[in-house]
């Protein structure tokens, strides 16, 4: 695509970056097959193709409206595009920095600043979300079934290993997972206990920086990264193999901290290392010995998988998790239209309720249509959004395999 950056804007790091991405499209359409908003509103300005055209014109020095603020809002940034895109346009990097210059110039309503500030100083920090699902697990039993099927029951988290091994990892522990979802990376840890690694939880690193960094606060969001590199630095230099990320939409950002910061003097370096050694917890399992967890795969009722768009489109690791649970033995039944994202998409499904909600009971049809006694899936943001819209638990598929271990 033939784009020419206005004058004014010649010198912005953003325009540059996004002029060189927007000249890979080639404007063929195949990604409006593959994008849910597209196929959810018929519009092709709410396509990914659509959106290009919206952030050309902004590069080319037009102004934009309020309607391109709507069309790039209404986007997942599910990256179900990429995969289906036949010129490699990295359309994730091209909306980060569409939506970034286009919020410079078109102001928000009051209540749209007010909610995302309200995100911004509470969903990020562990410490506050945490004695907040406290209560709602509390009064859980007393409130509506619409608003108690959001909030989290309480999981039995069982004991961190404390084994040393030769080999150790580190694990990201995350904002909101610590308290909604416990024992996922308990669960983990377990699991690559009984392989002869050790799993360390850095206190210190938290939020990976997406929820900041996705809502235009994205000088906030670099404080984060460069606080998780500071946090898991020496255990690098001591010689931990890798980073290892149990909610995929994390993984993709701790794999992105290199591009993130690579006009950085002082981290540029650090980060693209801390970027290479992240892992999701599938791609470390897949080239372990996982003979001892076959035995009683098969014991399991069937499973519906929903693989995170985090997982198959962002970290490129399309059936790699279903491919390893039926490689052991578990009953996976099909799931259709299962690269279609299920609506979660970190903040989106508050931000954008009516088109959430709609893709999460497609979702969840796809998911039940066979009647799977478990539902399974691979990131924190997906296991909550579709457990408030079934009434029934979700689990981390790393949950099975501890199940094996403990019984």
């Amino acid at each position: 695509m033939q784009t020419s950056i206005a004058p004014e804007l010649a010198n912005d790091p953003r325009v540059v970056d996004a002029e060189k991405t927007l000249r890979k499209c080639v404007h063929c359409g195949f990604c409006l097959a593959t994008c849910p908003t597209y196929n959810l509103l018929g519009d092709e300005l709410d396509s990914p193709r659509g959106r290009i055209y919206l952030i050309k014109q902004v590069v080319e020095g037009h102004k934009p409206t309020a309607e391109t603020l709507t069309h790039l809002d209404r986007c997942l940034t599910c990256r179900s595009c990429e995969t289906t895109c036949p010129s490699g346009v990295e359309y994730g990097h091209l909306l980060d920095n569409g939506r970034s210059l286009v919020e410079e110039q078109v102001g928000r309503t009051l209540r749209h600043r007010l909610l995302r500030k309200a995100i911004l100083v509470f969903l990020p920090y562990p410490k506050r979300v945490g004695p907040i699902v406290k209560l709602g697990q509390w009064v859980r039993s007393a409130l509506p079934a619409s608003i108690g099927n959001s909030v989290p029951p309480k999981q039995q988290v069982g004991q961190w290993p404390t084994s040393d091994h030769q080999r150790t990892m580190l694990v990201l522990g995350g904002c909101v997972q610590p308290s909604m979802a416990p024992a996922t990376n308990a669960a983990a840890a377990r699991v690559l206990n009984a392989l002869g690694i050790k799993l360390i939880n850095t206190e210190s690193a938290g939020c990976c920086g997406a929820v900041h960094f996705h809502l235009n606060e994205q000088s906030d969001a670099r404080e984060f990264i460069k606080r998780n590199i500071d946090a898991w630095w020496p255990f690098v230099e001591a010689g931990a193999e890798s980073i290892i990320t149990t909610a995929s939409g994390c993984g993709v950002m701790v794999k992105d901290y290199g591009h993130v910061l690579k006009d950085d003097v002082q981290y540029a370096q650090k980060a693209e290392r801390i970027s290479s050694l992240c892992k999701d917890i599938v791609e470390v399992l897949q080239a372990e010995d996982l003979s001892k967890f076959k035995a009683r795969a098969s014991e399991f009722g069937s499973i519906a998988f929903h693989p995170p768009c985090t997982l198959q489109h962002g970290q490129k690791l399309p059936m790699v998790t279903e491919n390893l649970l039926t490689t052991l033995g578990f009953n996976l039944v099909p799931v259709s239209n299962s690269h279609i994202c299920c609506g979660s998409a970190g903040t989106y499904s508050i931000f954008q309720p009516k088109l959430s909600h709609e893709l999460r009971e497609n979702k969840i049809a796809a998911l039940t249509a066979n009647e799977p006694e478990i539902i399974a899936t691979a990131n924190i943001g997906c296991q909550l959004h579709l457990q408030s819209g079934t009434g029934r638990v979700v689990v981390h598929w790393v949950e099975l395999l501890d199940q094996i271990l403990t019984g």
